[in-house]
């Protein structure tokens, strides 16, 4: 059991919030798709939930092996399984081959488009640890990566790509800069240390200012998709919930709650989603 913690820690499964910020996403891509083309698959659905569990954890644990020299000076990744020396490289490298296996198995099962989008997409998976050394703001390359699972999964039930769909991912793209940007915040001493590269080392005193601006154009995106759909009035509730929901991230935010901030944005993905589902399935 001790043996399979360790595994377990290492993808961060204990610690779902990743999971659960890169499912809304694909959740979203897949719910247009249904709009698109009338009719769902619920076969999709459970190819979506495995996929954000699989590529997530990859993510975990070949970011964790780019990083585990820096992970050791950071106060909040000094117990990591490999920084802790806990497991070793090779069995890290073992353990992401088997996750990148299965991830591919489960390609299997869709069609050829979405096959190819996700190879196309996972290669960003790996250089994102890399960005956080050369790029000055590495949460771009992050926002590009998630959101891609929006377009992924409406590749899964629709053939043809809408307006729609291009919409939601700029807006995606935006809302995760958004929070990867607060999430950075909890680090950005000790990143600035050892020369790790951030948005918010990047914009300073402006990171909390600019973060909203681009929560904000997602919102916009998302008003823009409805309207460009028929929602219909009832989705005015939904948008009024979002922006209270921002404004209770912010309340977080001023008390120096960064994390706490960052896995708040989960309950905006519940509330978009299940507005999402009200709209083309019930209203």
């Amino acid at each position: 059991m001790k043996s399979l913690m360790k595994y377990i820690r290492l993808s961060r499964l204990d610690k779902p919030i990743g999971i659960y910020l890169l499912l809304w996403p694909s959740v979203l891509g897949l719910l247009l798709g249904a709009l698109n083309e009338g009719y769902i698959d619920f076969k999709n659905y459970l190819i979506v939930i495995a996929g954000a569990i699989l590529v997530r954890s990859c993510g975990c644990v070949i970011n964790d092996i780019s990083d585990h020299k820096f992970d050791r000076l950071v106060e909040r990744t000094k117990d990591r399984p490999i920084a802790s020396g806990e497991i070793s490289l090779k069995q890290a490298w073992g353990f992401f081959i088997v996750l990148s296996i299965a991830s591919l198995s489960l390609l299997l099962l869709t069609p050829t488009i979405t096959i190819k989008l996700a190879l196309s997409f996972s290669l960003l998976i790996l250089l994102y640890p890399l960005a956080k050394r050369f790029i000055k703001a590495p949460q771009v390359i992050l926002g590009i990566t998630f959101g891609s699972g929006s377009i992924i999964s409406y590749s899964l039930q629709s053939g043809s790509f809408s307006l729609s769909i291009i919409i939601l991912y700029v807006g995606l793209v935006a809302w995760i800069v958004s929070f990867d940007s607060i999430y950075a915040l909890e680090d950005i001493e000790d990143d600035a240390k050892i020369g790790i590269n951030s948005t918010p080392i990047l914009w300073g005193k402006k990171t909390v200012p600019i973060a909203n601006i681009l929560q904000l154009l997602f919102y916009a995106a998302i008003a823009l998709i409805a309207y460009l759909n028929a929602f219909s009035a009832f989705f005015i509730v939904i948008f009024s919930l979002l922006l209270a929901l921002l404004y209770f991230q912010n309340k977080l935010v001023k008390a120096g709650r960064y994390l706490d901030a960052f896995k708040f944005n989960n309950n905006i993905g519940i509330v978009l989603v299940t507005g999402f589902i009200l709209e083309i399935f019930f209203i």
